[in-house]
């Protein structure tokens, strides 16, 4: 049972951070009532289990509607899940529900039945995938539910016999007492004000002028205002009339008994259908912590059990500022940066007012509530923080006229809640703002110094703001104290809201009154006076020391711009050099072309001499030859090797490929180029052509092709092992097939995929087969298998299916032989 007292501090923090504005802010994201009541409620677990497996849901659902929003819907639908608790607890209890509320029980019961399909996937979403394990969607009610109700809620007339009967004498009945209307309108014409048949009291009327009233016998059941028309129901439509009345009854009757029968079956399974009801809203919830978190562009917390873990955030920006920045176009908001190491207890923030302090403060506070709460942060990068189980805070003032208490009693009798409710399990984060503030200086920064040093004895970290100098000497007196200030530009008389870690702010008074046209002799007095306290140093040395993070600032970013000036040109020399390697090779193949033409030129002329001389010697007779004939056929012969060891010799070899490239391996860092940002490779199919990556929260499967290095390096796959496996059939006869070779052009690997993805995948792989395939998915749960292997039975050129041999997987590979 927890302390009330500790409770109520613990209350009174939450409402100082405005913990409930970022609860109505994430409802705006819930898709069922229900679930906007959650989010409204925000509940804070009490372990790090619980956190947890609420930041492991958020992380699911992320995903899958990521996946969902991709694959050109909306997201991960809730459309048809209604708030049965009241109908269900009223069932339960005896008491019949009306047929709307019991026709919200049966879609709710689709669109869990819906949900547990899109979400069912043990090894992308495990949490979430255990939450449904207990699910029951109860077909069979859902069924009688539907089959009894229409839309609106109404009773079928299905649903009974009976009813279906009694209904169709009363349209048979109403429909004998129009066409008598109607005749008595044709009929009495002449007496009637207009032929609109009317209702008075649940019963047909005819308006009738009042003096002709008593031609048309009947009832009169009221008058016009100006009791110049009357409204009678004629006397041969009363009995009919009294006749569906009492048929309306018997209908109400019955259906009601319908109703009573229907809610009896919800009332027996009250229980599966509140917890399937439990199960539903935490799954809204989760959904709109993820949507909330991806429109606030965060991400997601790695929680210490350790209490003394370190605080861990980059660019972290306010919630709530940020929704005001992005929905009402508000001012961009400025990111701080906490870095608190393990040995670190205290961190006194000082600075001018409206500088950003308090700011800081509660974003840090937001910041170990959001992370508790299973929310991501709007930070950068990989933000890490112990898991807080108390986050207490003073801020603001808390002067009350009602009680009688002044500003520093109102802190004085908070800080006192707080201490008491210290040391609490797990770590404990305390804010204090503007503390020791309200009294005497010197007392106060007394009063201040006491209370940081036994905070920091008790509580994992508290970070103050102070105008105290005295607080920001503490650092160098004991290393559990850090000091931070807000910076501020003094020609502009403007803060910046950046925090500066490891530099106290200093006073800026006198240089803002300056500015603000104080007399020159008044700021001289004033620094004069300052002098003997040794303030003007202090001040010198803080300005020294902003001055030396600036110019190391601006020094940092110089060299920023440098870095990504030499990456341009490295890529513009790379680009130069590739340009230049192909103008040359192209350059030498022309060469080459050019003198392989004029050896085949030389080359034809040679042979046209050989066949002239030729000729020659066939026109000579016999015993005799042409002057020089044989030197000019030996010189022809030789100009004609000369020739083709030219061509030889000038012959283009084949390039020598050099596998030397880039490859990545598990746990590298790579870019997608469809994506343009970083991620980690988690896995490398056998084959080096797929990799597993890890890109933020979603986890995806790539080809070689598709990533890059970070430093642009393209990748080069390695070269394709061919694996051939003989297997010989038992039995073959004269003209069979011989035996059946696995290569990796008839292996398809579906591991990881759906089963409708997989079917696809393997689909492709059969239409182009010439033999069996092989088609490995794995052991698991067998459900992929089973999957597969049912579409397989309506495949009709699928001859059969049957396990790979042991070597080739077993049971976790499948061989198809196609006809």
């Amino acid at each position: 049972m927890s302390d009330p007292a500790v409770t109520t501090i613990q209350a009174e923090a939450l409402g100082l951070l405005e913990w409930p504005r970022l609860a109505e802010q994430l409802a705006s994201f819930a898709s069922t009532t229900a679930g906007q009541r959650a989010c409204l409620a925000l509940p804070l677990p009490e372990s790090l289990e619980q956190s947890q497996a609420l930041l492991a849901e958020t992380t699911e659902l992320l995903g899958l509607d990521g996946l969902t929003a991709a694959a050109g819907g909306a997201g991960l639908s809730f459309q048809g899940v209604a708030d049965i608790a009241g109908v269900v607890a009223h069932c339960a209890k005896g008491g019949c529900a009306g047929g709307e509320s019991l026709l919200d029980v049966a879609t709710t019961l689709a669109a869990a039945r819906r949900l547990r399909r899109a979400i069912d996937e043990p090894e992308l979403r495990p949490v979430c995938t255990a939450l449904l394990s207990a699910l029951r969607t109860l077909p069979d009610l859902e069924q009688r539910l539907l089959f009894c109700l229409e839309e609106g809620g109404r009773i079928a007339d299905r649903a009974s016999a009976p009813l279906e009967g009694l209904r169709r004498q009363l349209m048979e009945g109403r429909r004998e007492r129009r066409d008598r209307l109607q005749d008595l309108v044709r009929r009495y014409s002449a007496l009637l004000q207009d032929s609109v048949v009317s209702e008075r009291n649940g019963r047909p009327v005819l308006a009738v002028r009042a003096g002709a009233a008593s031609q048309l016998p009947g009832l009169v059941h009221d008058s016009s205002a100006s009791g110049n028309t009357v409204f009678v129901e004629p006397q041969v439509v009363i009995t009919l009339g009294n006749r569906i009345r009492e048929l309306e009854g018997k209908e109400r009757d019955l259906e009601l008994e319908v109703l009573r029968q229907l809610s009896v079956l919800v009332g027996a399974d009250g229980e599966a259908l509140e917890l399937l009801q439990s199960i539903l809203v935490r799954l809204d919830f989760a959904l709109a912590r993820a949507r909330y978190g991806q429109w606030l562009g965060a991400v997601r917390p790695e929680l210490s059990s350790g209490p003394s873990a370190g605080f861990e955030l980059k660019d972290l920006r306010h919630p709530l500022l940020l929704w005001q920045q992005k929905r009402e176009g508000g001012h961009p908001v400025v990111p701080v940066t906490i870095s608190v190491g393990e040995s670190l207890r205290v961190v006194a923030i000082t600075g001018p007012n409206t500088g950003g302090k308090t700011v800081g403060l509660k974003s840090v506070g937001l910041a170990a509530l959001m992370a508790r709460a299973g929310l991501f942060l709007p930070c950068t990068g990989s933000p890490r923080l112990p898991w807080c189980a108390q986050v207490l805070a003073d801020i603001g003032d808390e002067q009350s006229l009602q009680q009688n208490l002044s500003t520093f009693s109102g802190h004085i009798r908070r800080i006192a809640r707080i201490l008491e409710a210290l040391p609490g399990p797990g770590a404990s984060l305390v804010l204090l703002d503007e503390v020791g503030a309200g009294t005497d200086p010197v007392e106060g920064s007394a009063l201040a110094t006491a209370l940081l040093k036994h905070l920091a004895d008790r509580a994992r970290l508290t970070i103050a703001t102070t105008h105290f100098g005295e607080l920001k000497a503490l650092k160098y007196a004991d290393p559990r104290f850090e000091n931070a200030s807000v910076a501020f530009d003094v020609e502009t008389l403007s803060p910046t809201y950046k925090l500066q870690w490891g530099i106290p702010g200093r006073s800026n008074a006198l240089a803002i009154a300056g500015r603000l046209g104080l007399s020159e002799a008044v700021l001289h007095q004033a620094a004069a006076q300052l002098a003997p306290l040794g303030e003007g140093e202090v001040n010198q040395v803080i300005a020294g020391l902003e001055d030396q993070r600036q110019r190391q600032q601006e020094a940092a970013e110089e060299a920023a711009v440098l870095l990504a000036r030499t990456e341009l040109l490295h890529e513009e020399l790379l680009l130069r050099w590739q340009e230049q390697k192909e103008q040359s090779a192209e350059l030498q193949e022309q060469r080459r072309q050019q003198l392989e033409q004029s050896i085949r030129k030389g080359q034809q002329e040679v042979r046209r001499i050989i066949r002239r001389l030729r000729q020659g010697e066939g026109s000579i007779g016999p015993g005799r030859s042409g002057p020089g004939s044989s030197d000019l056929g030996e010189t022809a012969r030789l100009a004609g090797q000369r020739l083709k060891r030219l061509e030889q010799q000038h012959r283009p070899s084949p390039e020598r490929r050099e596998h030397r490239g880039w490859m990545p391996a598990i746990g590298d860092r790579v870019r997608l180029l469809a994506l343009g940002k970083a991620a980690e490779v988690l896995a490398i199919a056998a084959d080096g052509q797929e990799l597993t990556v890890r890109c933020g929260v979603m986890r995806m499967t790539v080809e070689l092709t598709a990533i890059e290095g970070l430093h642009g390096e393209k990748p080069t796959p390695p070269e394709p092992k061919l694996q051939v496996q003989v297997q010989v059939q038992g039995k073959r006869g004269l003209g069979g097939r011989g035996p059946d070779v696995r290569t990796e052009r008839n292996t398809v690997d579906v591991r990881g995929l759906r089963v409708h993805e997989a079917e696809a995948a393997v689909e492709e792989h059969l239409r182009n087969a010439n033999g069996p395939v092989w088609v490995i998915h794995g052991v698991g749960t067998g459900k992929l298998k089973r999957g597969l292997r049912q579409w397989l039975e309506t495949v009709p050129y699928v001859e059969r299916v049957s396990d790979a041999a042991q070597g080739d997987g077993g049971g976790g590979c499948s061989v198809v032989y196609v006809q």
